[in-house]
């Protein structure tokens, strides 16, 4: 299974931005369907957006959706989150996850279905 690293978490205000990274090793990267989760305080881990094998393909949560940026530099075998437009509501741990070879009709917005996961990043908005 390939490894995930996160970085670039942080303090950001109401308004800011954050780029995201996870390093993958371990694993050929683009063989894998990539994806960010997030999960905030007392709350359940929850799908964010997620990156085809090739790039091509991307889809969002709705809370996200136009603000968030998912892309993956298959070379440099990294995945970013590209966060704009952060809120309060946006805090929370972000968790890269990572699925090889998923099936036709691969229910990505359910956590379960990723085989790797990285440690996390805390992503902090303050209001």
């Amino acid at each position: 299974q390939v490894q995930l690293v996160e970085s670039g978490g942080g303090l950001v205000q109401a308004g800011g931005s954050l780029r995201l990274s996870c390093a993958a090793s371990g694993g050929t990267f683009s063989y894998y369907t990539m994806a960010w989760f997030r999960q905030a305080p007392g709350k359940e881990r929850e799908f964010v957006a997620v990156i085809s094998r090739s790039g091509s393909m991307t889809y969002y949560a709705g809370s996200v959706k136009g603000r968030f940026t998912i892309s993956r530099d298959n070379a440099k075998n990294t995945v970013y989150l590209q966060a704009n437009s952060l809120k309060p509501e946006d805090t929370g741990f972000y968790y890269c996850a990572a699925e090889r070879d998923p099936p036709t009709g691969f229910i990505y917005y359910d956590s379960g279905r990723f085989g790797s996961w990285g440690q996390g990043t805390q992503v902090t908005v303050s209001s």
